[in-house]
């Protein structure tokens, strides 16, 4: 799978960029299929199962949907490898930043 790293700086206020992220995904998710909801509805319950984290979210934009996996350690690499394979096929890039990593599908 193509990885990159990204350096991406935190947000000053938290509680805004949450609010913000929410109204955003809200907005944005119903421009996408029911096929590819499902496909990031399947890869939320799958992840942390491969990795050990704090939290796993989707963000839905208006060029691409991201999953986000904060304070990642990965716990089972064999599965992880077949998986990111299997979402390689389906146009998923991943991105590694200090804050975890993110599976993006751009549309």
């Amino acid at each position: 799978m193509f990885t990159t790293l990204v350096n991406v700086e935190e947000a000053p206020n938290k509680w805004w960029a949450n609010y913000d992220a929410r109204t955003r995904n809200l907005a944005n998710k119903t421009h996408y299929s029911q096929e590819v909801q499902v496909q990031v509805d399947r890869m939320k319950l799958v992840l942390p199962m491969v990795y050990s984290t704090t939290r796993v979210y989707e963000s839905y934009g208006k060029r691409g949907v991201s999953i986000k996996v904060e304070n990642a350690q990965i716990t089972d690499r064999r599965s992880l490898r077949l998986l990111e394979a299997e979402w390689n096929k389906k146009g998923f890039v991943k991105k590694v930043t200090p804050q975890g990593i993110i599976y993006r599908l751009s549309m």
